[in-house]
């Protein structure tokens, strides 16, 4: 039976040169090719191991390095709706998380910012309306994303109600869950929207084949474990007809079983022009488009969306 190595194409530099050295050593010695493999097409993928997703499909990519709205049309076919212009998601869930000191509890201690932040805003029992978060890029009919705004208000709220209460260096606020729950809030209304608007492109333009075709939204990466944006996102897709899936919670963060599967697909669909035996040539990149952008058509064709009406959280 033929075997292939793998090379995930966008991650840490250092590990990956060790990784892409050691590759090209075990492809020599054993003469087998090496297909190059792009780190998010990986992130797009992987629910199709677990579940049956037909190209093609609208595809939210969110981590703590990315936030993407692609159309992913085949294993090498993919077309950039909307990216962030600052901060991932995940990063400002898990920098606002640190900044609460969730970790000082001890039911957080062991989670990531994210899940903290997801668990203790379900744990809200108070208003979860009192801190208020402006949604960012309203003005611009888009999909282009923007979480540094919501991380810099999130991080001036906490300021100021630490100075109001004159709480000690440690000491957490004392409707930190009620807080959770509207940072939450702030950060999966941005995803809604952005999301539905490029459902809204995808509809308008005819991006998929015909209106028989079953239309499917994919979550994945780090952030997609999150069941309240998860949740959230399903319950506005449904209103476009849309299924929703994502993979495995376990699957959704970096692996090494979705850079396998990606190959995979590769083979599968005889997607292998970049399969080769010249090694030299194969080499990491810290940055690689994902397909062809689509970004400037979708500001061009300002969408005004009449937003889908999805709870978040109880208020």
């Amino acid at each position: 039976m033929q075997w292939l190595l793998l090379i995930d194409q966008v991650w840490l530099p250092l590990s990956l040169i060790v990784g892409m050295r050691y590759a090209k050593h075990l492809a020599r010695t054993n003469d087998k090719p090496l297909i190059p493999i792009h780190h998010m097409q990986a992130h797009a993928l992987m629910a199709r191991m677990t579940a049956t997703i037909p190209f093609p499909f609208l595809c939210l990519l969110v981590s703590g390095g990315h936030s993407l709205l692609v159309f992913v049309e085949g294993t090498a076919r993919f077309r950039l709706l909307g990216e962030t212009l600052d901060d991932a998601p995940g990063e400002a869930l898990d920098k606002i998380a640190r900044r609460l000191k969730l970790r000082n509890i001890a039911e957080y201690a062991q989670m990531s910012g994210g899940q903290a932040i997801e668990v203790a805003a379900r744990n809200a029992s108070s208003d979860t309306t009192a801190y208020d978060f402006p949604l960012p890029l309203s003005k611009y009919r888009d999909c282009q994303f923007s979480f540094a705004g919501l991380k810099n208000t999130a991080t001036r709220h906490i300021l100021e109600q630490e100075s109001k209460l004159n709480l000690a260096p440690d000491a957490l606020l004392p409707d930190y869950e009620a807080f959770c729950a509207c940072f939450l809030k702030g950060v999966t209304r941005h995803m809604l929207h952005r999301t539905q608007r490029a459902i809204e492109y995808c509809e308008r333009f005819k991006l998929f084949n015909s209106k028989s075709q079953p239309r499917s939204l994919v979550i994945s990466g780090g952030v997609a474990c999150n069941d309240v944006i998860f949740g959230a996102l399903s319950s506005m897709a449904s209103h476009f007809g849309y299924s929703t899936f994502r993979p495995p919670k376990k699957l959704c963060t970096d692996n090494g079983t979705m850079i396998a599967w990606n190959g995979v697909e590769k083979l599968l669909a005889n997607d292998t022009v970049d399969m080769t035996k010249d090694y030299g040539t194969v080499d990491i990149s810290g940055k690689c488009p994902i397909g062809e952008s689509l970004i400037d058509d979708v500001k061009a064709a300002n969408i005004a969306c009449k937003w889908a009406k999805v709870e978040i959280l109880p208020s």
